[in-house]
């Protein structure tokens, strides 16, 4: 190149623009994406997880949204426990449009000859029902058909629990009903309160012929109403109609909701799992944010002859880090975008495999906020982790044209870069806080993963150090393990970092399940009741206790009164006012189960406050669960107001208490003083214990008595609930630690990135060991040997890292005494080498198949 052309290439690039920069990046790129496809990989596993995520939560939002009507079995529904609509109340709810009475409680379904019980949800439906849907049988029979008379819809489990066909006779309280139809789906049932026993449909004519419906039986009586087609029904026309109503009858105590939202808990838990699984999918692109990071430190080096040919003629360090930081934009454009189209593809495969699972059929749409949300978390990190290598090309001068290949881009970029870097982690952190509830998860995911990058990133050059000052072992083959693990340039810091991370999450994922499955152990009882009884009449309690006592001599019989109400008000100010935190919006949502008594309930311990007198006559009193009591922020002598039975209570809180429910004892978050509730109609729920040794067949027939004396009553088995309850806790675990795998195969990328990077030096080295007459296992165990100590150092200090993090995430989050399992370790340290086998494994093959010529030649 002459003098001339020189200075006119100087003064080209000195005037380059915007257009010449994006033009030369593009100009990098014609050798196609080689240096970028780790790159390009960790992105895209981290936007796919959060894609996938966001749109499988769209979907059945929106599936919740067009089939509300539906599922909720009109545009709004009214509801309540224990007693019926009034005349008055029927009157308004006509005057708005078409309207459907159910009825919905739990019985038990007994076959005739008594044999055999089985728990059912009962449901008694009107003429009417259903206002939209509809409801279908096995064989096509119509419903309305199958329900009229004394006609009866069983589902396909109650029917082979009881080994009852159609056309054959079943039990119900006091009256027979005949079987005349198999039940296939309902349109309705996701709207419903959780069920714990298979469905049975009536009408309620036949309901009442059953002498179930009785003062204080736990019954649930809900109105759907459809508007006429002229009526506005947007969701505010909706929300007003529902006020309107509220105002209208306000002793009544319905509880209401509207088509746009007409499953409040499959929404709040819909929500809750998307927020998780997000929090999951950020782990995994931030995991990936180190093979990010090492892809363009590679990427830098491999071009530091260009970077020199550019500082050559003049470019400055602002113009070269432009040129590569638009390969950088535009591979990121690329990993986004396949990151979003397989996070879309998702949920159709999803519904595919698994739609008959899921609550609602999921309406296969995106919202253009997931899809924003993914792609702002894919371009933040990708800035993030690239900034601080790229801005590294500024030290690179133009001798290293004169220097040896092997020349690197290193030290620190200038202040500049790094203040754009901590702007950009702020933005970061500040995404996650705004899209995550409560927002601390997301403060305490980001400093876990903080920890976790700055334990490893110095762990590595740590160990790094301390392997440049072992003294020299005699073995060949060790000697030269530890220099590549003290190398400058050499795999450790990159590994240990990288495997480090990945394996903390696991092993946090791994002992928060431990300790989660261990509390579920401990706390339940040594002696937990065998039978939970509902709707027991206080007349017959007596002679129940005697007919239990018949069967089963030495049973422990426990009682409590129980009725159904809803909170209205707290220090005054209506429920739908209030701001609560949203692990406690049940307790406002619906009615609550209440009860009375005059001393302090088994299983309580009053920590604020004194109880009643035995024989206090004066205004409503209550004590309130401690936990929830504080969430609400209520304190001694504050007023909270509750429907009870279409009548607004106001109660004092008198004490707190703290309620060991897992004892399983019979405990309310709120107990009334027995004058408040004394006179209303209610009946008991009371607990029963076995004593040790008795035999199933003593059991059986003492549950078959009960039936067949008190038809009214029902059994529940804790053993079974507890076991339904295991199962179901069991499957939410193997999808929490599918979900924290995601970060696993995050740092598995991130490892073979790290070999990548360091290909190069590698091959040459064993070029050069080959060439002086070192066999091909002596260099296998040199690589054997760094792979082996790096995976060890790696698992060792994550297993202490993940430790802490679910200490930190168990007794500060979930609340719970953490408890240490080594088996999460022994896994660890399986994983840690099975990784590190196989990545090193195809590493090192490549290096042995490297040709020598090349290497040994002067580029």
């Amino acid at each position: 190149m002459t003098m001339a052309s020189t200075t006119e290439s100087t003064r080209a690039v000195r005037r380059a623009g915007t257009v010449d920069i994006l033009r030369l990046g593009l100009r990098e790129l014609r050798a196609g994406f080689k240096g970028f496809r780790i790159f390009i990989a960790c992105l895209a596993l981290g936007v796919m997880v959060i894609a996938a995520v966001g749109a499988l939560a769209d979907a059945l939002r929106a599936g919740l949204a067009s089939q509300g009507e539906t599922i909720l079995g009109g545009d709004v529904t009214f509801a309540r426990s224990h007693t019926r609509a009034t005349a008055q109340e029927l009157e308004t709810l006509h005057a708005l449009g078409r309207v459907s009475e159910t009825a919905t409680m739990r019985s038990m379904a007994r076959r005739l000859d008594g044999s055999d019980q089985a728990l059912t949800e009962l449901k008694a439906v009107d003429d009417a029902y259903p206002l939209t849907g509809s409801v279908t049988l096995e064989g096509d029979k119509p419903f309305a058909a199958a329900i009229a008379g004394n006609g009866a819809v069983l589902d396909p489990m109650l029917a082979e629990r009881l080994n009852i066909k159609i056309g054959d006779n079943v039990r119900i309280g006091d009256a027979e009903v005949k079987v005349a139809g198999i039940l296939a789906s309902e349109p309705d049932a996701v709207a419903d309160r959780m069920t714990y026993g298979p469905r049975m449909f009536m009408s309620l004519a036949t309901l009442e012929q059953t002498g179930l419906v009785k003062p204080g039986t736990l019954i649930r009586w809900r109105y759907a109403l459809k508007l006429p087609a002229d009526a506005p029904s947007d969701a505010e026309a909706l929300a007003q109609l529902r006020k309107s109503v509220s105002e209208k009858l306000p002793e009544a105590g319905f509880s209401s909701i509207d088509r746009y939202n007409p499953s409040p808990q499959v929404t709040r838990t819909l929500e809750r799992l998307r927020q998780f699984l997000i929090l999951i999918g950020l782990a995994s692109l931030l995991v990936g944010g180190v093979g990010i990071a090492n892809a363009v430190a590679t990427y830098v080096d491999k071009r530091v002859k260009v970077i020199a040919t550019l500082r050559s003629v003049g470019a400055t360090g602002s113009q070269i880090i432009s040129i590569f930081l638009v390969q950088i934009l535009l591979m990121s454009a690329i990993g986004i975008g396949i990151g979003l189209l397989c996070g879309m593809a998702v949920p159709p495969l999803v519904d595919y495999f698994y739609g008959d699972l899921l609550p609602v059929r999921a309406d296969l749409v995106v919202s253009p906020r997931s899809l924003g949300i993914a792609t702002l978390y894919g371009v933040l990190v990708a800035l993030v982790f690239a900034l601080w290598p790229l801005g590294r090309v500024e030290n690179v001068r133009a001798a290293v044209l004169f220097r040896n290949s092997m020349s690197t881009a290193g030290g620190r970029p200038r202040a500049a870069i790094m203040a754009a870097t901590a702007v950009t982690v702020a933005l970061l952190v500040g995404v996650a806080v705004l899209t995550s509830d409560p927002p601390k998860i997301a403060l305490y995911v980001a400093a876990g993963l903080a920890l976790m990058l700055a334990v490893f990133g110095w762990l590595g050059g740590f160990v790094a150090r301390l392997a440049a000052r072992l003294p020299r072992p005699r073995s060949p083959e060790l000697a030269l393990a530890l220099r590549n693990i003290a190398a400058p340039d050499g795999l450790t810091r990159s590994v240990v970092l990288s495997l480090g991370t990945g394996l903390s999450i696991l092993v946090a994922v791994a002992l928060s399940n431990a300790a989660l499955v261990a509390d579920l152990q401990e706390r339940l009882p040594e002696e937990a009741p065998d039978y939970f009884l509902l709707d027991i009449s206080p007349n017959d309690f007596g002679a129940l206790k005697t007919r239990i006592d018949t069967f089963v001599p030495k049973a422990k019989l426990y009682d409590a009164p129980m009725l159904r109400g809803r909170m209205v008000a707290v220090r005054g100010v209506p429920v739908e006012n209030l701001k609560v935190p949203a692990d406690i919006g049940w307790v406002m949502n619906g009615d609550r189960g209440l009860s009375y008594s005059d001393t302090v309930p088994d299983g309580s311990k009053v920590t604020e406050g004194t109880w009643w007198s035995k024989d206090y006559d004066g205004p409503p009193l209550v004590s309130f669960e401690t936990e929830i009591a504080h969430k609400l922020g209520l304190k001694i002598g504050d007023s909270v107001t509750v429907n009870v039975l279409g009548r607004n209570v106001d109660a004092k809180v008198a004490n707190l208490r703290e309620v060991n429910w897992e004892s399983l004892s019979l405990n309310f978050v709120m107990v009334f003083t027995p004058n408040t509730l004394r006179a209303a109609p209610h009946n008991l729920l009371a607990t029963l214990r076995l004593p040790e040794g008795t035999s199933r067949q003593d059991e059986s027939a003492m549950v078959r008595d009960l039936g067949k004396t008190f038809p009214s009553v029902s059994a529940v088995r804790v053993r079974d609930a507890i076991e339904q309850f295991s199962k179901i806790f069991e499957k939410v675990m193997i999808a929490v630690e599918a979900a924290g795998s995601v970060t696993l195969a995050a740092g598995a990328l991130v490892l073979a990135g790290a070999l990548a990077a360091a290909q190069r030096r590698r091959t040459l080295e064993a070029v050069i060991l080959k060439t002086i007459g070192a066999r091909r296992r002596q260099i296998l165990k040199v690589h054997g040997y760094e792979y082996a100590l790096l995976a060890l150092i790696a698992a060792l200090v994550s297993t202490v890292v993940g430790g802490l993090v679910a200490w930190i995430a168990v007794t500060r989050i979930l609340e719970l005494d953490f408890v240490f399992t080594p088996a999460a370790v022994l896994t660890t340290l399986t994983v840690a080498a099975l990784m590190i086998s196989v990545f090193g494994a195809l590493g090192t093959w490549a290096v042995l198949r490297a040709r020598p010529v090349p290497y040994l030649r002067a580029d």
